[in-house]
């Protein structure tokens, strides 16, 4: 396939009224989605302008298919029964937790003798960073740090959670 004059001129007609590349390539047959969108970068045409009927145009929908274990729809003209409550589902969503730490609370504000600065942290002062390091007013917590981790007890509580706790919380956050 090439592309003659009538068919980039085709092509610069359905780009401007929205179609998109895989509707353009269809209109002009023996073409493919790729080589619109290559053709249409290669003569430089920008964004579109989008045009009423392309804007309005609804996409089809789809139907939802119904979950494997959900019960067979009955006809309305059936009563309801009355008994058989046991096993109906119950779809209320369940409360918002609002998820947070268990740490003691401690007052970021460490005693000037006891901050440091990043010449001045050893291997067992906390490394915890305190402030915005673009400030002059940012400094690390140098606490004395525990044995066997970077932080003191305070911030080793913040940094390193269970990881039931932090299952929980990825829950909650992707329920609200």
């Amino acid at each position: 396939m090439s592309w003659t004059n009538e068919r980039v001129e085709l092509l610069k007609k359905l780009w401007s009224e929205g179609l998109s590349a895989s509707q353009i390539a269809g209109e002009l047959g023996g073409v493919t989605r790729n080589a619109v969108i290559g053709k249409v970068h290669r003569l430089g045409l920008s964004g579109r302008a989008k045009t009423t009927s392309s804007a309005s145009k609804a996409r089809r929908a789809r139907p939802n298919p119904a979950p494997a274990s959900a019960a067979p729809k009955r006809p309305a003209s059936q009563p309801q029964s009355i008994g058989a409550t046991a096993l109906k589902a119950d779809f209320t969503p369940a409360p918002e937790v609002e998820a947070s730490p268990q740490v003691e609370p401690i007052a970021e504000l460490v005693p000037i003798s006891q901050r440091a600065t990043i010449l001045t942290l050893t291997e067992r002062t906390c490394k915890w960073p305190i402030g915005d390091p673009s400030t002059d007013d940012f400094y690390f917590c140098g606490r004395q740090s525990d044995p066997n981790a970077p932080y003191c007890v305070h911030h080793c509580k913040i940094a390193y959670q269970p990881v039931s706790d932090r299952r929980s919380r990825k829950v909650v956050a992707q329920a609200g």
